[in-house]
C-alpha cells in the first residue's frame, strides 16, 4: 500500500531529540515507530500505555491541591493517623 497520508505533531525539541535517540539506537525510524504506534492501536482498539480516566473527585482534589484549598495538614505522622481514624 502506498503512503500517502501525513501525521503531523508538535513536540518539545528535547523530548523529540532524546526520543530520537532510543529509536536510532534500536533501528527504527520516526516513522516506523509511528506506524507501529498506530498498527497497534487498530489492530489492539486500544493505547499501548496503561492509561486511567480520572473521576470527578480525584479530579478535584488535583485541582483543590494545585490551589492550596481544602488542605488537611498535620504537624506529625501521627497526627495524620488520628486525623485518618488508623
Amino acid at each position: 500500500m502506498t503512503k500517502t497520508s501525513f501525521v503531523r505533531a508538535r513536540i518539545e525539541p528535547i523530548l523529540k531529540d532524546k526520543a530520537e535517540h532510543v529509536l536510532d539506537e534500536l533501528g527504527i525510524t520516526p516513522t516506523q515507530a509511528v506506524t507501529m504506534l498506530y498498527k497497534y492501536v487498530a489492530r489492539e482498539h486500544k493505547w499501548p500505555v496503561p492509561t486511567k480516566v480520572l473521576t470527578t473527585a480525584t479530579k478535584q482534589t488535583f485541582n483543590d491541591t494545585d490551589s492550596g484549598t481544602n488542605l488537611v495538614i498535620s504537624k506529625n505522622i501521627d497526627e495524620i493517623f488520628k486525623k485518618l481514624g488508623i
